[in-house]
């Protein structure tokens, strides 16, 4: 291990060698960053790095060769200093990540499921490996997640030969009960779960990488499509599809398929029922959330994979029918680019698509329908490199859900690991952009908000059961872009409306928190961190900015936008891309604008409508 990464977690987490666990961190963490991109692993060393030939100018020792409070003394001169702050708290992420399940690992052990977890539906999966150079479909579907998989399912069922094509492999239930939250993690997430999109602040956005998509990574909540957003899409961008009774049946049908409803209370645990009764106090809307979990047991692990079976990801509700219709799924599968005939009459027109194994050994399945999923990121980058990239706007128009969380600290154990890790919708200012959700990480895995260094943090972290955390995500403006062609780059600069609306919820979180009864909120802001009254609160807010919250993103949408108008839209109002005949656009990427919501119903009936109306039609 490096001794660089081995005295900054010393440091960080005040390392004094009486207790086992945090001994065990810079393992870890030096696996977590083994399979983050270089750049993020560069990151990490290098600031850990500077940090250390920092130690030796100020102490004459190199961090891990000091005592602990020598080490504590070069941790706060350089959190005393403000432009270094921001990099500071950025190193303690992985850090804490890293932290947080070695001391639950050393405290409550991962012990085997009381019961064998149920077996999982069958699948159809054939590893590229053994999949034949040259084959033949009547369609083929790029990605296996919310949107590939509903397509594939309707194509199917009307006896079309289609082939899924999925970049990672399939992962059962069975595998998820067998590790800890953090060891699946890395593997499920495309790069490590670091991927950022680039811009002021940069901002994480993790997508998921198995079979089923980033839908075996969500959170399982399931809201419907809102009326206004569906009526801006046929008034502003002529989307005959978002009929409000045509989408509400595709909706209907999505929901029966996920078994959506709403989350009991027995499970809900303590995390959710503060924030109910914060609501309550304020007289705010709110409520339990509805998921496609049926039967959850509160294992909080949502985010990694369900332990349980009881989230119905589509590689265990959709993808299943799918296969039993003929469907057939390549695993480990990169889709390198779509195969175009130039010279059909009519136009060029889609005739399948050329696959490159891991091993770097290509193949080629040949199809008159190709069915661009690869979500909002990828399926960009995906038509560049297949020579479909001309339109102006491909690419662009992201929205990608800009999100912050808070945490109140209670008298009381709140153990928000233990419960749905998503459980209560806080609705009270959606109309204003803004959806609060009570949410917690995984156990192990939900550090992140925790101010200071050294012992104030490793206070932070021992006191941790006592937190209840909030998550806010905003309807933001389409303000990002997908640039690249061998790999996605996404960039996205927050839009200063947006701005507002964060610092909006950041208040409101702390707002409902105190109504519920903390005594203090973490805000998860490094410059400052924690407020002991909601006057506090408003003072602080009134001194930073949005590009100071700790911000990810989640649900990119719209970088292929369907839309009528041909300017502005690169699949017509069918989904149905623009400028080739034979290929069709099912993800979030094709969603004109934010659906301001948890999106995976919106995609999967959205999904559903374009390939319906395929089968209808034939071939585009």
């Amino acid at each position: 291990m490096n001794g660089r990464l081995d005295g900054l977690v010393a440091a960080l987490l005040a390392d004094d060698g009486r207790a086992a666990w945090p001994g065990a961190v810079p393992d870890r963490l030096g696996r977590m960053l083994d399979a983050m991109p270089s750049a993020a692993r560069a990151g990490v060393h290098g600031a850990a790095a500077a940090i250390d030939a920092y130690a030796a100018v100020r102490m004459g020792r190199r961090l891990r060769r000091l005592t602990p409070g020598e080490r504590e003394r070069v941790l706060v001169s350089l959190a005393a200093r403000p432009a270094l702050v921001p990099v500071l708290d950025a190193v303690k992420v992985p850090v804490m990540l890293a932290a947080g399940t070695e001391r639950m690992l050393h405290e409550e052990p991962v012990r085997a499921p009381s019961a064998p977890p149920p077996e999982d539906p069958p699948l159809d999966c054939v590893p590229s490996a053994e999949w034949p150079d040259r084959s033949t479909a009547d369609a083929v579907v790029i990605g296996s997640g919310a949107g590939g998989a509903i397509a594939a399912r309707t194509l199917a069922r009307t006896g079309m030969r289609v082939v899924v094509l999925e970049e990672g492999r399939r992962h059962t239930t069975a595998d998820f009960g067998r590790r800890a939250p953090l060891d699946r993690f890395a593997e499920l997430y495309r790069d490590g779960g670091a991927t950022v999109a680039l811009g002021n602040p940069p901002v994480v956005l993790p997508v998921g990488r198995a079979v089923g998509g980033t839908t075996v990574v969500n959170s399982g909540t399931c809201y419907r499509t809102p009326d206004h957003v569906l009526a801006r899409w046929r008034e502003t961008f002529g989307v005959e599809l978002a009929d409000a009774t045509a989408f509400a049946a595709h909706l209907d049908e999505v929901e029966r398929t996920l078994r959506v409803a709403t989350q009991p209370l027995d499970v809900l645990g303590r995390n959710g029922r503060t924030a109910l009764a914060g609501a309550e106090t304020l007289g705010w809307k709110a409520g339990p959330l509805r998921r496609n979990a049926p039967g959850c047991k509160g294992s909080c692990q949502c985010v990694v994979g369900c332990p349980t079976g009881a989230k119905q990801s589509v590689q265990l509700s959709v993808l299943p029918d799918a296969c039993a219709a003929g469907a057939r799924i390549v695993t480990s599968a990169y889709a390198r680019r779509i195969l175009t005939d130039p010279d059909r009459p009519g136009g060029p027109r889609a005739c399948g698509v050329g696959v490159r194994r891991p091993d770097g050994t290509d193949f080629e399945i040949l199809a008159p329908l190709v069915v661009v999923a690869a979500g909002a990121l990828h399926s960009p980058p995906l038509l560049r490199r297949s020579g479909l990239g001309r339109h102006p706007r491909l690419g662009r128009n992201l929205a990608v859900h800009p999100a912050t969380s808070v945490a109140g600290r209670f008298t009381e154990r709140i153990a928000a690991w233990q419960g749905v890790l998503q459980s209560v919708g806080i609705e009270q200012h959606h109309d204003d952009g803004i959806l609060i959700e009570a949410t917690a990480g995984p156990p192990g895995m939900g550090s992140f908000v925790l101010p200071g260094v050294g012992r104030a943090l490793r206070t932070e972290l021992e006191q941790a059961g006592n937190l209840a955390t909030l998550g806010a995500m905003i309807a933001d403006r389409p303000s990002g872009r997908v640039l690249g062609a061998r790999r996605s780059v996404p960039r996205y600069d927050l839009d200063p409306r947006d701005g507002r609306r964060l610092l909006g919820a950041v208040e409101a979180m702390g707002e409902l928190l105190f109504a519920a009864g903390a005594e203090e909120v973490l805000t998860g802001i490094a410059a400052a961190p924690r407020a002991g009254s909601l006057n506090e609160l408003r003072e602080l807010l009134g001194r930073v900015t949005a590009r100071q919250l700790h911000l990810s993103a989640f649900h990119p949408t719209g970088t292929v936008a369907i839309g009528a108008d041909a300017r502005t839209a690169p699949a017509d109002p069918r989904g149905r891309l623009r400028g080739v005949h034979g290929v069709l656009v099912a993800d979030g990427s094709a969603l004109p604008s934010c659906p301001e919501v948890n999106p995976q119903l919106t995609i999967m009936a959205t999904a559903l409508a374009v390939s319906e109306s395929a089968a209808a039609g034939g071939p585009a």
